[in-house]
């Protein structure tokens, strides 16, 4: 009579790969619904938390499959190798979050001028629910700031703000950073300039061909036009700087910051500054740093290259 070896069955190891399947879909769904759709940051968190909380959960289930396969032969080691496989997305992402949030400062607003901050145009709002951000920003955060990214500072460039608005606008494009001018661009004011100053141009040429037709007597005062009130005031109220409002987000967890970029005209010069602010929360991870030092570093490489042409 022959004899078969009925090899036994690790249990805990199928359970372990049921669970972290679940666990590595639930992560990728919800990351995608973040980054393509409409799930809003808050929601992911909680997600990405209960992913982690599952996948730890068939890590030691795992590790027991492969010890039953190492003591007793059990079948499951395949599908204990593979929930350990697909545990570690999800826990290497919150490990990566935590690191983040020990070793980076804790801060969610940055701005390259630390004295003269851009304002916002219009308050960035959103439902935060639990990922409530500070009202204010503190004199202690920023210089914390200045402590801990001593670099990130506006830059001056030599030419008129028109010039640099199209350089910004070109960068933002290429950094996927969607920034739109608050009131008139300095294209569309230099063209207003212009035309005030064809319309000044055209009354003069009028008024002299007047005069010239009348006869004169030998001695003629000459009044000066008197200024036009409305249009003395308009010229104290326009503002010398452009606002560029919009937002922009991390490249793979899509995670959203609001930007506001400021073109103020010096002299011969166009200094630019940016700040931009985590839209929920009150630590960035330190994803903000990165997005205005990439932005800036872009703007330099634009700018060289304009110089050099």
């Amino acid at each position: 009579m022959a004899v078969r070896f009925v090899r036994p069955v690790s249990s805990a190891a199928f359970m372990a790969r049921r669970l972290a399947l679940a666990a590595f879909l639930l992560l990728i769904i919800a990351v995608a619904a973040h980054r393509f759709g409409p799930l809003p940051t808050p929601q992911l968190a909680a997600l990405v938390l209960l992913s982690a909380a599952i996948a730890a959960v068939s890590v030691p289930l795992a590790l027991r499959g492969l010890m039953q396969l190492w003591a007793i032969g059990a079948r499951g080691g395949v599908a204990a190798a593979g929930a350990l496989f697909l545990a570690l997305p999800p826990l290497l992402l919150v490990g990566f979050c935590l690191w983040r949030f020990e070793t980076t400062p804790r801060l969610f607003d940055l701005t390259t001028d630390l004295a003269d901050p851009p304002t916002w145009v219009r308050q960035p709002q959103a439902d935060q629910i639990w990922l409530k951000r500070p009202m204010f920003v503190t004199s202690l955060e920023r210089q914390t700031q200045k402590t801990a990214y001593p670099a990130l500072s506006g830059r001056r460039y030599e030419g008129a703000p028109d010039r640099i608005y199209e350089a910004v606008m070109k960068v933002a494009k290429a950094e996927r950073m969607d920034l739109r001018p608050q009131g008139d661009s300095p294209i569309a004011r230099a063209e207003k300039a212009a035309e005030r100053q064809v319309q000044a141009a055209a009354q003069v040429e009028d008024a002299a061909g007047a005069l010239s037709a009348t006869p004169l007597p030998a001695i003629v005062p000459v009044p000066l036009p008197r200024p036009d009130r409305k249009v003395a005031i308009a010229a104290l109220e326009t503002p010398s700087d452009v606002l560029l409002q919009g937002s922009t987000r991390t490249f793979a967890l899509g995670l959203p910051f609001d930007v506001v970029v400021r073109l103020r005209e010096e002299e011969e010069t166009t200094l630019v500054d940016l700040r931009i602010a985590a839209r929920y929360g009150a630590h960035d991870l330190g994803f903000g740093a990165g997005l205005a030092e990439g932005f800036l570093r872009a703007l330099d490489a634009e700018m060289l290259g304009i110089a050099k042409q």
